[in-house]
């Protein structure tokens, strides 16, 4: 039984020493690391066998630093040319982790990983730190060059220029032209590894345009456009109309964009341009600055309902405007009575204006109708409202005593007036069928009482007043205007050469 037991014993020490004995021959180069780099290890072509991390560090330093001296760099690109030397860059402490890496990729991990790496190494122990890691200043040199040839692409635009005929011209898209800084200094540093002169290309790559001279062109079209006529206006209320409507010519208007007529135009007095003219006043027709005004916020408005423009806010006048259909006028007045309008598209709205002796337009560019879609407008006259006759009113106040002194006189201050009431619809077509009536006003323009001023002082004996042409108007039990006449009967009653 002993001698059983020593044979197995015998056996097991023979086996243990011959794993060991492998082991010492396999591992032999591992186990002898230790704190030093093992033989054949060089970092940039430079020997650190049996060196520690620090003499490693100086030794790999003193040979980049010494063949940055020699370093001459020309980059070139088409017709230009830059030179860099040794002189633009230092060594810095980069270095230092680089040879820390190596060295740990060594002694990290337990001897069959250490035995890994050495195999996965074939027998080639040489690593090396990138040039343009450990020179400074290089990515800046770099930079400065990018600089002058970097061109970013440049997407098609729209030009408008609302003072030319045609309004809409449109540039073409431009490829741009980007440094890959990348490639550039992985060039570099391939070439550095041979030799300390470098003669390259700077490397570039293309950026395309996100949008095309073609997709522009087919995003912006006339949207919608409007005209009304002061071919009868004096020539002040004519350049009131003209220079309100010029504080919109060429306005770009961005999505989601608000925009105020009132503060758009201004105040309407003779330090911003206004003439005086007539404006109402109380339903009467009175001298005032920038009479006309609201001539120009209704040709605008109707021109933003057929481009299908959001309004938020409008307003009818006090009376029918002769210009324009009932329930389509747009009465701004500072302080209380706006045009206020939204863009919400997904592209600008462009807007021109412009004018000749009889007509001044609106035109509304942006984003085109689906293929065959338009916008109409119509009226439905509801019917007329009698008007309520006269009303004589004592000039207690002497207002008019220049006019008018003793009871008996009179003087017309204005005319009983018709109301009127209507409904303004916008029609959408596609093609000829029409696919939407959307009703949009429902307005009633109240009727107006007739204003006779009288005087006030008693007749005396010996005064004989002149004969009284101002003739009384009862009110209406009933009207005859029908949609058929109504608008030469506004016509009439508010000629457009009075129309605010």
């Amino acid at each position: 039984m002993k001698s059983k037991i020593f044979i197995v014993v015998s056996i097991i020490f023979v086996v243990a020493v011959g794993v060991l004995s492998y082991g010492f021959f396999v591992f032999k180069d591992v186990l002898f690391i230790g704190n030093k780099f093992m033989d054949g290890t060089t970092i940039n072509g430079i020997d650190v066998s049996g060196l520690d991390e620090q003499q490693a560090t100086n030794v790999v330093q003193t040979h980049l630093d010494s063949r940055r001296n020699d370093i001459k760099i020309t980059l070139n690109y088409l017709d230009k040319s830059w030179k860099l030397s040794g002189d633009d860059f230092e060594i810095d402490n980069h270095i230092v982790p680089y040879v820390e890496n190596v060295f740990e990729y060594f002694n990290s991990g337990n001897l069959f990983q250490k035995k890994s790496k050495l195999d996965k190494l074939s027998g080639d122990k040489n690593f090396e730190i990138a040039y343009t890691e450990v020179f400074t200043g290089l990515n800046s040199k770099i930079d400065e060059i990018a600089d002058q040839i970097d061109t970013p692409a440049e997407d098609a635009k729209v030009v408008f220029d609302a003072n030319k005929k045609n309004p809409l011209s449109f540039t073409d898209e431009k490829v741009g032209v980007m440094v890959d800084r990348e490639a550039l200094k992985q060039n570099i540093d391939n070439a550095l590894k041979s030799d300390t002169t470098v003669d390259l290309i700077v490397p570039t790559y293309e950026v395309m345009p996100t949008v095309t001279k073609t997709e522009v062109m087919q995003s912006v079209a006339l949207r919608g456009s409007f005209s009304t006529s002061y071919a009868t206006s004096s020539d002040d209320r004519k350049h009131n109309v003209r220079h309100a409507l010029e504080a919109f010519n060429g306005m770009t208007i961005e999505p989601m964009q608000e925009v105020s007529f009132n503060q758009t135009t201004g105040s309407r007095t003779a330090e911003n341009g206004y003439k005086k003219a007539n404006v109402i006043l109380n339903g009467v027709y009175v001298e005032g600055t920038g009479g006309g005004v609201c001539q120009s916020s209704t040709t605008l408005y109707n021109a933003l309902l057929l481009a299908d423009v959001e309004i938020l806010e409008v307003h009818k006048h006090t009376l029918p405007s002769s210009y324009v259909w009932l329930a389509f006028d747009a009465m701004v007045s500072e302080g209380y009575s706006d045009l206020r309008f939204k863009n919400t598209t997904d592209e600008n709205l462009y807007i021109k204006t412009y004018s000749d002796d009889s007509n001044v337009y609106v035109e509304v560019y942006g984003k085109p109708f689906k293929e065959g879609e338009r916008l109409e407008r119509h009226v439905e006259f509801l019917g007329a409202i009698p008007h309520p006759g006269d009303r004589i009113v004592p000039d207690t106040n002497g207002d008019y005593s220049n006019k008018v002194t003793y009871k008996g006189e009179y003087l017309r201050l204005k005319y009983p007036r018709e109301g009127y009431r209507a409904k303004g619809y916008m029609d959408r077509y596609i093609g000829d069928t029409l696919v939407e009536s959307k009703l949009i006003r429902d307005e009633t323009y109240q009727p107006q009482e007739g204003i006779i001023i009288e005087g006030t002082q008693e007749v005396t004996e010996g005064i004989t007043l002149p004969p009284n042409t101002v003739q009384f108007i009862p009110p209406q039990s009933s009207t005859s205007v029908n949609e058929r006449n109504v608008e030469k009967k506004i016509e009439k009653e508010n000629p457009s050469s009075y129309n605010p």
